[in-house]
């Protein structure tokens, strides 16, 4: 091999180093600040206890870190574009973390709800800075399969560190526990910045669409809302189906271990569907995909009223791959529809976008079920998940398709 050839493969070398890098370290954020939303809900028993809190209170505690964490995306999106991903990211992560110790320090209600406010505050920063990182170091539809794996991390945060401090409360007070856990955040700021890549934020090039032609300004000006529109269905559909599920299956005969074993089932599909359909994203294309997912979801939902339990059960992890594969899917069409320098500010509107969907739609659902009967209203939320797929028809002239 002669000079010339290592010298012109190097750059390559390094390129595919920074690439394992970013989305090595996109990850490991996304497994510990989801990890540290989820593990609200085992430390809510404890607070109750110890606080003698009510379930109104209790219920404040979650709406507390859930509203600041998806409030403040877009702020956080902001000051990406201005000081750096990498560098909120990471003072996000030491927040989050400080939160925790705070919370492991509190005394009264008052600095519990301060501390999930500050753990909200700096896991705010994680997903809209974390999916444009990772859009950031791969292009094309690498990027679709990279955000997909990204995606998919997070459902082992949520397994893992409730997992943990659940095992630490055998051996520590709760207090020393937390204020453990949160420490790990503090280390983990550290190392994302050092180990996060400082990547070049290429200007915007014309791309070839999905449809043929090119994602000029025009396209990239309605397509961006149009995706949002997509996500926000898509992510109250599945909010509204988890809430009505344990009803459907008790009223077909399911005990409450039975019911946990089902949702465990939808989970479990719905975190292999953030994988999968990534992938099925990158080889046919986003429009396609939604349109596979999509009536996949609207079929299954349908599908599961008539069926015996026992046959219920079996369908719900197909469900569930479709019904979070719609996700990683949308979440990879971001980076195709927005300019590089922009995509903080948009992966941070999208994600509120579609996380507030998700926070609204049991509510809203909730009264439908009470006006026409579980039954009727989920054969509603799957009518309604169709109504995507005309959407993205509209869509696909926006969608850049993968270059090389």
């Amino acid at each position: 091999m002669t000079a010339s050839t290592e010298s012109a493969q190097l750059p390559t070398a390094q390129r595919k180093s920074e690439e394992r890098r970013a989305l090595g370290v996109a990850c490991g954020a996304h497994v510990l600040h989801d990890g540290y939303t989820d593990l609200i809900y085992v430390m809510l028993p404890i607070w109750q206890s110890e606080f003698g809190l009510g379930f109104a209170a209790l219920g404040l505690m979650k709406t507390v870190f859930s509203g600041t964490l998806a409030g403040f995306q877009i702020p956080a999106g902001f000051l990406a574009e201005r000081f750096g991903a990498a560098l909120v990211l990471a003072l996000g992560t030491a927040l989050a973390g400080f939160g925790y110790c705070l919370a492991g320090l509190s005394t009264g209600i008052a600095l519990l709800v301060a501390a999930l406010f500050v753990g909200g505050l700096g896991a705010s920063t994680q997903h809209p800075l974390a999916s444009s990182l990772i859009a950031q170091a791969f292009s094309g539809t690498r990027s679709r399969t990279a955000l997909g794996t990204y995606n998919f991390s997070g459902d082992i945060g949520k397994m893992t560190l409730p997992a943990a401090a659940s095992l630490l409360f055998v051996v520590l007070p709760w207090r020393e526990a937390v204020a453990l856990l949160g420490g790990i955040g503090v280390l983990a700021a550290i190392a994302i910045y050092l180990l996060m890549p400082r990547l070049h934020v290429e200007p915007a090039a014309p791309r070839r669409t999905e449809g043929g032609g090119h994602a000029g300004g025009a396209t990239r000006a309605y397509g961006f809302p149009l995706l949002l529109s997509v996500g926000v269905i898509d992510s109250a559909t599945r909010m509204a189906f988890l809430t009505f599920l344990p009803f459907v299956l008790t009223a077909k005969g399911a005990s409450l271990p039975t019911v946990g074993l089902a949702l465990t089932l939808v989970f479990a599909g719905g975190a292999a569907g953030k994988l999968v359909c990534a992938f099925i994203g990158a080889r046919i294309g986003t429009v396609a995909t939604v349109w596979l997912t999509e009536t996949v979801t609207a079929l299954g939902i349908v599908a599961l009223l008539p069926l015996p339990l026992e046959l219920a059960l079996v369908l719900l992890p197909v469900v569930g791959v479709a019904l979070n594969g719609t996700s990683s899917v949308l979440y990879g069409s971001v980076p195709d529809l927005v300019e590089p320098a922009r995509r903080p500010r948009a992966f941070g509107i999208f994600y509120t976008g579609t996380i507030g969907a998700g926070a609204v739609s049991p509510a809203l659902y909730g009264l439908l079920g009470d006006a026409v009967g579980v039954p009727s209203a989920l054969v509603v939320v799957a009518a309604v998940v169709l109504i995507t797929l005309p959407i993205t028809l509209v869509l696909r002239p926006a969608l850049a398709s993968a270059s090389g």
